[in-house]
């Protein structure tokens, strides 16, 4: 498996919280939540046949309410996060949206018979900011961590990062957008990204 592979299926799983998850516990909410949709994609044929509609429209109408897309947009960009007004933050964090959406929903077409393991979980009644260990045992190769990263807000709990194997899906961005500033500045991290989306649309169009 690449890490690009177990960054989407890992989160395209999560992009399906039910409205009642945000009231979970956040190891609750991600077993849940993970079996749920791996059950989900199991029976569904049109989803494992590379049906990409389904699965972005799937994806797109469950993701918004259940993840912090501005805490993930501030992290990616790091330090050069400084230099956004907030209209430029606005659009950056819809384009960033986009990107992962687009990116990752094809991992829910990959899926075929992977384990999920749910690691032991310990928090304080206190604490607003967790981390949730999960790994992924596949047949011929080595079992893979993933740990979901939540913080809790007046909505419940949102996911704000995800690891694979210790690497960050959030700040595996940041050298690129860091480049993109220093060329061009904000607005230019704002064009390569909208232009890696209508890339993303037209190849979209032509699986349809």
């Amino acid at each position: 498996m690449t890490m690009k592979y177990l960054l989407g299926l890992l989160t395209a799983f999560l992009f399906s919280f039910p409205v009642a998850a945000a009231e979970m516990a956040p190891d609750v909410l991600v077993k849940t939540v993970t079996n749920e949709v791996l059950e989900t994609v199991r029976q569904d044929k049109e989803i494992r046949n590379g049906n990409s509609k389904k699965v972005l429209e799937l994806v797109e109408t469950k993701i918004l309410p259940h993840f912090n897309f501005y805490r993930m947009t501030q992290l990616a960009l790091g330090r050069e996060g400084r230099q956004a007004t907030a209209e430029q933050m606005k659009v950056l964090v819809d384009e960033f949206r986009t990107l992962l959406v687009r990116t990752y929903s094809k991992a829910l077409t990959e899926y075929r018979d992977q384990e999920i393991v749910f690691k032991p979980f310990k928090m304080a009644p206190t604490d607003t900011d967790v981390r949730v260990r999960t790994e992924v045992k596949q047949s011929g190769g080595k079992p893979v961590t993933i740990d979901y990263y939540l913080e809790k807000g007046s909505n419940g709990w949102k996911v704000y990062d995800i690891e694979v194997a210790g690497a960050s899906l959030v700040t595996n961005y940041r050298s690129t957008f860091a480049q993109e500033i220093q060329k061009g500045g904000v607005d230019g991290l704002i064009k390569s990204l909208q232009e890696k989306n209508k890339t993303g649309e037209a190849v979209a169009a032509k699986t349809k």
